[in-house]
């Protein structure tokens, strides 16, 4: 059996400010906005990512205080080219540091506005190899498309 991490709740104080954080300058896809009697939740997932973000005020969320998640880890095959992203949309990006010369032991961190932490890992190896290859990308795409 499977088991796929696919949801990370994010604890934020103003949905609208982490919504346009978390797309507009990290560069996540807003994948959707749901308003109803319940809830107002949006999930955002990161570029060639199974796993996406979901921030609101779902009972989990109003569980955890704004700012409370720390070291969640994305993974990118270039950290400087990934900081630079950053640093250009305005983002506060912490320097690049070298634990280990071998793929995988460099890293850098960045918070969004509410204090929630994030590492950034360079994989080199992901250039070559990502983990949801270009290709299925683009099919899944297209079949969101088709239902839309």
């Amino acid at each position: 059996m499977d088991w796929t991490l696919e949801v990370i709740i994010v604890p934020v104080a103003d949905l609208g400010r982490a919504i346009a954080f978390y797309r507009d300058q990290v560069g996540f896809v807003l994948d959707h906005e749901t308003t109803n009697e319940h809830m107002h939740v949006a999930q955002l997932t990161p570029r060639g990512s199974g796993c996406s973000i979901v921030v609101g005020n779902l009972p989990s969320q109003n569980e955890m205080a704004p700012g409370s998640l720390h070291g969640v880890q994305l993974v990118v095959a270039d950290a400087e080219a990934a900081r630079a992203e950053l640093i250009e949309r305005g983002v506060d990006a912490g320097p690049i540091m070298v634990f280990d010369e071998r793929d995988g032991g460099t890293f850098f961190g960045f918070s969004d506005p509410d204090g929630n932490t994030w590492a950034v890992q360079q994989l080199k190896v992901r250039a070559e190899h990502p983990l949801i290859p270009v290709e299925a990308r683009q099919r899944f795409g297209a079949e969101q498309e088709q239902q839309a």
